[in-house]
């Protein structure tokens, strides 16, 4: 399972790629792509979202399935998706804690 990341011109932010170009603000929405076709579409939206001055910094990464939720495989993207790892109370991970309550 792969999407596609980068951040949000605007402010910085780290998004992903969700369905038909729109670009999501958590990983659990952004758009899984499981075949080279997909892929092909993806980097498409990808590059319109940087030819547009939307985001900058398209790439693919890997995700998995953990204790039922999706999340990037690697501990750099886990961190690009959370937030700061000394301050439980910043970033996505303390929205995430919010939504959840």
């Amino acid at each position: 399972m792969k999407t596609i990341t980068a951040n949000r011109l605007v402010d910085g932010d780290v998004v992903w790629l969700g369905h038909n170009g729109d670009w999501v603000e958590f990983v659990e929405a952004a758009w899984i792509l499981n075949s080279d076709e997909d892929m092909a579409k993806a980097l498409e939206f990808a590059k319109s979202g940087e030819d547009k001055q939307y985001v900058l910094g398209t790439y693919a990464i890997d995700l998995e399935l953990k204790d039922g939720h999706l999340q990037p495989k690697s501990l750099k993207e886990r961190i690009r998706a959370q937030g700061p790892t000394t301050r439980l109370d910043l970033g996505k991970q303390a929205e995430q804690h919010l939504r959840s309550a």
